[in-house]
């Protein structure tokens, strides 16, 4: 990756509506150079809280999206094999790590266990990183800052963080907004107004209650915004959110019918 560390800034301010006093405790962490673990359900406005903060804070942000097939290889870096030879290309990780740049690991429970240990070092008073295939110990920029982010809600025996990984972060739980700040989101964001946004939130609030009950996961923030950005194109309420709320959650035939009934007494 560049070391061009410009092209990680994030130019425009990222709308961001604050749930509670998380961005002084962001700036608090990000002064002391303390890693960050965000914690929350799928859509809860996790990485956009991240991405305000690098601009807020200006500095450059390296997002990773993890997954179970991502090696730390693919974090540190590798060498490439060119005609000229070989040439050492840096990852996400060890190019945040030179630059000083907020690196954000989405989803890191996502990623094997053995592949996330390389982080360790990075996360103490260290803050180095072994590039073992090159030979190199690099020192973290002094504005360089590790975050990671998962959903707890996905935790099984297979997939959850050693306590030797949670430990070396400091944390924050992030849930759905509050209804009128949720509605004032929507509104915000797709240019709905804030009548229609208040019902959309009313609809996530009856799919989230049925969370556990067939449900893995209520109907997210970015859903809803979905829905109303549908409707502010044009499409009908309903089918709007038949489309964006219901059919992307489950395939279960009840739990549609439970839903798209509340959608039609919503909007009828």
């Amino acid at each position: 990756m560049t070391t061009d560390s410009e092209q990680y800034r994030v130019r425009r301010e990222p709308f961001y509506r604050q749930q509670g006093n998380e961005v002084a405790l962001y700036a608090a962490a990000y002064a002391a150079r303390l890693p960050v673990m965000v914690k929350g359900p799928t859509g809860c406005g996790k990485s956009r809280f991240i991405e305000y903060m690098a601009w807020k804070l200006d500095r450059p942000l390296i997002t990773v999206a993890c997954n179970e097939d991502m090696t730390a290889s693919d974090l540190v870096g590798r060498y490439l094999l060119e005609a000229g030879g070989t040439r050492w290309l840096d990852g996400p990780l060890t190019t945040a790590a030179r630059i000083g740049a907020i690196c954000y690991l989405d989803e890191i429970v996502e990623a094997r266990q053995d592949t996330t240990v390389v982080i360790h070092p990075l996360t103490d008073h260290r803050r180095t990183l072994p590039l073992d295939k090159k030979g190199e110990l690099l020192h973290a920029h002094v504005d360089f800052q590790l975050v990671i982010s998962y959903n707890p809600g996905y935790q099984s025996l297979m997939k959850d963080l050693k306590q030797s990984t949670k430990q070396r972060f400091t944390a924050f739980d992030f849930d759905y907004p509050e209804a009128e700040l949720e509605a004032t989101i929507l509104a915000a964001e797709s240019g709905i107004d804030r009548t229609m946004a208040a019902q959309l939130v009313s609809i996530g609030a009856a799919a989230r209650r049925l969370k556990g009950h067939g449900l893995d996961e209520g109907v997210s923030t970015r859903l809803l915004v979905y829905a109303a950005t549908l409707i502010r194109h044009g499409v009908a309420a309903g089918d709007a959110c038949r489309m964006a709320l219901v059919r992307p959650i489950t395939d279960d035939r009840d739990i549609r019918e439970t839903l798209d009934h509340a959608i039609d007494a919503t909007f009828a």
